[in-house]
């Protein structure tokens, strides 16, 4: 089976600049070769204009010979008042009228292109002139070879040899600046080869040149800089959930093991209560740990639409709070979602709200436009504006969050604004007063 294999970009550069210098070429060929056909079809008509003229002051003067000298003009022929030819050139004697065509009206010129004349061979440019004689109208033709399309043979040669050699130029100055161009490139794949995992701290050279490579390069080496701090994101996580993971399981392990070195004399339903806050623990971090996957996967949801102020006001109805929350919800705000994931989106805005806040959360839902805004801030210390993207990556706890939250996995927020995306809208941090807000904007759904 064959595969279709894309030429290089040098390759294809080359060609395209090729192809187009040559259409520059051929049209500016063109457009001298009309203007020089034009300047010779111009002294042609001048010259067997000149020669017809001397023979009409002859004709004027009665001193036509029998043969007439040829000039500028291929053929020449006088025809008398009646039509009779009674003078020419060698080569039309004894032969009949080359034209029958004369200047209609006041004119004493005509002009005609003859292919060709009667006693001559080929396209003839043939020019004709009015006589005003006593005994009537007598007609002086002179005819000359049209000029070619092209000329002349050695001019279209010409014309073609230049363009080839500017193509030829064009080509080869092309290629040349295209590889002195992508000449970093390579230099950058091979760098970024050269990167491993256990490398991810090198980066690659950045030209000196202040254009679109460099550009490049820097881009390269700031993506290179967030997979670094991804990776130690992810190490850290690692680290913690590992950490997590292995304190409940111990936990387990040393209860049971410990009840079961004394069986009767172990409280097992206390036994049991301490299992199952551990067991909690360990589900909580396998749930959002599936939960990002999912999301991740695309999983189909479940559509439906969904009045978030009832969403809001029924959760916090359901959920019991530590701190005062305050509500400004804004009725039949509709949009279209899935009600367990934006229910999950609410619940963990709440408990990160919770977590940082001394007194007070107030939670607001309103429309704009077409679009659903759900607001939760709290009264904390808030967020700076360098950490507002941060807390947003997966496995990413501030310093703040791991005082106040031991337990906690750093999944929480990634998970709700991954929620938000699937639901084609937004989860950002914005400006406050006071403490952090957090702010959900999705499409909203017009009432039936």
């Amino acid at each position: 089976m064959f595969t279709r294999r894309a030429w290089p970009i040098r390759a294809r550069l080359m060609v395209l600049t090729s192809c187009l210098s040559a259409l520059v070429c051929l049209a500016v060929s063109s457009l001298l070769v009309v203007a020089i056909h034009t300047q010779a079809v111009d002294r042609r008509t001048e010259q067997t204009s000149g020669a017809a003229l001397k023979i009409v002051q002859l004709v004027k003067r009665d001193h036509v010979p029998r043969v007439l000298p040829n000039g500028d003009a291929k053929a020449i022929q006088v025809l008398n008042a009646r039509g009779q030819v009674v003078s020419s050139t060698k080569e039309l004697t004894g032969k009949p009228p080359m034209a029958a065509f004369r200047a209609g009206g006041d004119g004493i010129r005509a002009k005609g292109e003859l292919c060709p004349p009667r006693g001559l061979t080929g396209c003839t440019t043939v020019i004709s002139y009015r006589v005003f004689q006593p005994d009537g109208e007598w007609l002086v033709y002179a005819a000359n070879d049209s000029v070619s399309w092209y000329v002349s043979p050695t001019f279209i040669g010409l014309c073609i040899g230049v363009s080839a050699l500017l193509v030829a130029l064009i080509a080869f100055g092309t290629s040349r600046t295209i590889s002195r161009t992508l000449a970093p490139v390579s230099v950058i794949r091979d760098e970024l080869a050269e990167i491993t995992i256990t490398d991810t701290g090198r980066r690659v050279s950045v030209p000196e040149a202040d254009n679109e490579i460099q550009e490049l390069a820097e881009t390269v080496n700031a993506t290179l800089d967030r997979l670094e701090g991804s990776l130690k994101q992810l190490q850290r996580f690692t680290s913690d959930a590992s950490h997590d993971l292995r304190s409940p399981i111990t936990a387990i392990r040393a209860r049971i093991e410990a009840a079961l070195l004394d069986p009767e004399d172990v409280d097992w339903p206390e036994t049991a209560n301490r299992v199952l806050e551990s067991l909690d623990r360990l589900q909580a971090i396998v749930t959002d740990l599936l939960t990002l996957a999912r999301l991740d996967a695309g999983v189909p949801r479940d559509v439906d639409t969904i009045d978030l102020p009832g969403l809001v006001s029924a959760e916090l109805r359901r959920s019991t709070r530590t701190k005062e929350v305050r509500t400004d919800l804004q009725p039949r705000v509709l949009v279209v979602g899935d009600r367990l994931r934006l229910n999950r989106l609410l619940t963990n805005l709440l408990d990160n709200a919770e977590r940082h806040a001394r007194s007070l959360i107030k939670v607001t839902v309103r429309a704009e436009h077409d679009v659903a805004v759900l607001e939760v801030q709290d009264d904390g210390t808030g967020i700076a504006p360098e950490h507002r993207e941060v807390v947003f990556q997966r496995f990413a706890r501030l310093e703040a969050a791991r005082h106040k939250d031991v337990n906690g996995t750093g999944l929480g927020l990634p998970i709700a604004r991954e929620i938000a995306k699937a639901h084609g809208g937004s989860l950002t941090i914005e400006d406050s007063k006071v403490g952090a807000r957090f702010v959900l904007r999705i499409p909203i759904q017009s009432e039936p």
